[in-house]
Order: structure tokens, then C-alpha cells, then sequence
């Protein structure tokens, strides 16, 4: 794809409080690919979702450069419009009397919910029902987020996500607390958004989230990329033995890699 990188780390170091979190991290990602970041918990993958997000901010210091979509200093708030996030921690925030609609909608102000200064007007309201339509989720449109399942809360966050068009989705841990029919319609969803075109970034521990769509793969652990590379390459047993300290077996099937 021609054009800057969507994501462009170079030797960038990211600290919460005293401890060093990303140390001399670097990472390339092209707008029109489709990859996943593996790694165990603890290994930096929050705080590296935070640095892209501008939840954190990279030490200053002389070779280190981050750039999303070519720029080097954003407006957070267009930055947010520009890449979507599907998070649990996320629908957590999401509370009051919010309903699904809500939810969407405060995707156009990076909010989880419609404050009282918020102006929605008419083509919001239209891309939220447009968005909710997509994912056939109008249903939950107008019920309280407190009624919803995990798998329908999670569907709401990824119309949240899709609804001001952004150029690519970013996935954080999406399968987690869901159960086995959410998880197989969340990766029904990621794949058909994949083959519509939309970047997609996902960052997991859990190996059968990386849907078949997904070309490239990056192994993480204590805060660095340890392996990269085409999916088939990178997925082998010795490879995630060394990344998550057991003994694995791993099988394929139906273009899915399961590990036990």
C-alpha cells in the first residue's frame, strides 16, 4: 500500500511509574494489513495499546520516533477517529443509564457514554443506527447497557468503533469473558470486516483469536517483539513454547491455530 505506515515505533521506550514497561520497542504496520500481536499476560501489550492510543507517552530520548499515519503529533481526539477500539476494559467504563445507542454514538466524542455537553445531531444519529444495522444489532439500540450479554456488549463496541468510518480497528483481547457462541460471531465479525478491507490490528494471548484473514504475526514478551513474520512461519510449537514457558501442542484447522 502506498503512503505512510499506519503505525511507525522506533526504539521507543514506554514507563509506568519507576518501571520500564517498552524498552527500545519498534514496530512498522502498513495501513492495509491485517496482524496480530501475541504475547502473555504482563508482557506490555496494555501499555503498548495505550502508547498508540495516546494513553501513554514514549520517553524523550535521541533515535526514538513514533508516528501514526505518518504524523508525528496528533489531535487525540482525531487520532481516536481515525483508528477504532474494542476493548473490554472499555464497556467496563461504559456505565449509568447508557443504552446501546449511547454507546455508539460516544464514539464520536472518544467517550463511553453521552455527557451533557455532547452535541448529536441528525447524521450522528444516523451513522449510529446505520453502524448498529451492519453489525444486525438494532435491537439493542435503546436497551440499557447493564442488560446486556457479553457477546451482545461486545458487538455494540465494535459498531462503536465503526462508526465514524475509521481507517483501521485495533482488537484488545476481544474473546475475553465471552462464551463459546459470543467468541465464534466476534470472529465471524472480525473476518468479514477484514475481507471488507479494514486494517486490522489484534492484540491477544489467546491463539485461536487469529482469524484466518490474518497474514502476519508478532510474538511479545517483558516488553519487546521477540519474533515476526508471515503466520505459518511464526506459528510453530517451538516458537510459542519459548514465548509462553510450556510445553505446547498446536493444531490447525479451518485456517484457525488452536493450542493446548
Amino acid at each position: 500500500m502506498d503512503g505512510p505506515a499506519l503505525l511507525d515505533l522506533q526504539n521507543v521506550t514506554v514507563m509506568r511509574g519507576q518501571k520500564v514497561v517498552l524498552k527500545n520497542f519498534s514496530l512498522c504496520i502498513r495501513g492495509d494489513e491485517h496482524v496480530a500481536i501475541l504475547g502473555p499476560n504482563g508482557c506490555g501489550k496494555s501499555t503498548l495499546i495505550q502508547t498508540i492510543t495516546r494513553e501513554c507517552y514514549p520517553v524523550a530520548q535521541e533515535g526514538s520516533s513514533m508516528t501514526v499515519l505518518g504524523q508525528e503529533r496528533w489531535d487525540v481526539f482525531e487520532l481516536r477517529s481515525l483508528l477504532g477500539i474494542v476493548s473490554n476494559d472499555l464497556m467496563s467504563r461504559c456505565t449509568g443509564e447508557a443504552c446501546g445507542r449511547d454507546v455508539v454514538l460516544s464514539g464520536f466524542f472518544s467517550s463511553t457514554r453521552i455527557f451533557p455537553h455532547h452535541t448529536v445531531d441528525p447524521r450522528h444519529r444516523e451513522l449510529a443506527e446505520t453502524a448498529l444495522a451492519e453489525l444486525h444489532i438494532s435491537q439493542l439500540a435503546d436497551r440499557p447497557v447493564s442488560e446486556l450479554s457479553s457477546g451482545e456488549a461486545r458487538r455494540v463496541l465494535i459498531a462503536r468503533a465503526l462508526v465514524h468510518k475509521p481507517r483501521a480497528l485495533l482488537f484488545d483481547e476481544p474473546s475475553n469473558s465471552l462464551d463459546v457462541f459470543a467468541r465464534q460471531s466476534l470472529r465471524e465479525t472480525m473476518r468479514s470486516l477484514a475481507r471488507a478491507g479494514i486494517g486490522i490490528i489484534l492484540v491477544t494471548h489467546d491463539l485461536s483469536d487469529v482469524i484466518p484473514e490474518i497474514e502476519r504475526v508478532l510474538l511479545m514478551s517483558n516488553g519487546r517483539i521477540v519474533a515476526e513474520g508471515p503466520k505459518n512461519q511464526i506459528l510453530q510449537p517451538e516458537r510459542l513454547e519459548g514465548l509462553f514457558g510450556i510445553k505446547v501442542e498446536l493444531a490447525q484447522h479451518g485456517g484457525y491455530y488452536h493450542l493446548w
